[in-house]
């Protein structure tokens, strides 16, 4: 191993860097994203037995799964929004294995988010954000943490009403300045999309899926743990099932942290 490496392997057994799973565990009961019923709708986790040490295998443990591919904690390649359609290298298969490890800014928009459940981010707030904080760097995760994760197992985690879901997201400025002036990996999120719940009512429809997969950037979906991130210094690895063709992919996504050591 190269000088580097070893380091890392060496920081990993000692403790100094240390592992922040980001995922929520893949259940039955794990809440996906509701579309208008004019829609083909996402399917949620299904999972059913084999054989369990009993008659189909008496010394093995297996499970038939089911689900869509933007099922859980899961990951966005391009090719999932139609402005991503005809780019190269836009499907889960093809994109490089390299773009799956990348530094992470954690921007807290919690406080925002709990006063306002459809708070949207924009450029200004960012830029404000940059003021006190320090410039976000060029190739890194923009991670929004709004601490939505603990609203898993109740009603207020998907937040649907009549006219839909009310979740925090950015607005196009946000996103545009994201990508085109501080050059992101893509956007992670706690809420079950990249996009604000009533995103459908902004310019574009939708700008973070527009935005992002028209140029190449990725989206993470449904973490966890985001509030056990430093603002800057955390490397977020995130690598889906190399599934042919795929627009996205449930997947283990974890972080890696300066432990105590």
């Amino acid at each position: 191993m190269t000088g580097l490496l070893t380091q890392l392997a060496d920081a990993l057994t000692t403790g100094a860097v240390k592992c922040v799973d980001l995922t929520n565990t893949l259940s039955p009961d794990f809440p996906v994203i509701v579309l208008p019923v004019e829609f083909g709708q996402c399917a949620p986790f299904r999972m059913e037995p084999v054989s369990r040490y009993d008659q189909n295998g008496p010394a093995w443990y297996w499970n038939n799964i089911t689900m869509n591919e933007h099922t859980g904690t899961h990951f966005d390649a391009p090719a999932h929004w139609v402005t991503g359609k005809d780019l190269p290298s836009n499907t889960v298969d093809a994109v490089p294995a390299q773009s799956f490890m990348a530094p992470a800014v954690v921007i807290d928009i919690v406080a925002e988010s709990d006063a306002d459940a459809d708070f949207v981010l924009t450029r200004a707030h960012l830029e404000a954000w940059e003021e006190k904080n320090g410039r976000i760097p060029p190739r890194h995760w923009i991670a929004l943490r709004t601490d939505w994760s603990k609203k898993v197992g109740t009603v207020e985690y998907l937040n649907l009403k009549d006219d839909g879901a009310h979740s925090p997201g950015p607005d196009a400025s946000a996103i545009n300045f994201l990508v085109h002036d501080r050059d992101c990996v893509g956007l992670a999120v706690e809420t079950v999309g990249t996009d604000a719940g009533q995103a459908q009512h902004l310019e574009p429809p939708y700008p973070a899926h527009s935005i992002l997969h028209g140029n190449g950037r990725y989206g993470l979906q449904c973490l966890a743990n985001l509030d056990q991130l430093p603002t800057f210094g955390a490397v977020i690895v995130a690598a889906p099932l190399k599934i042919m063709g795929g627009s996205g992919s449930p997947l283990r996504v974890f972080a890696m942290i300066e432990g105590d050591a």
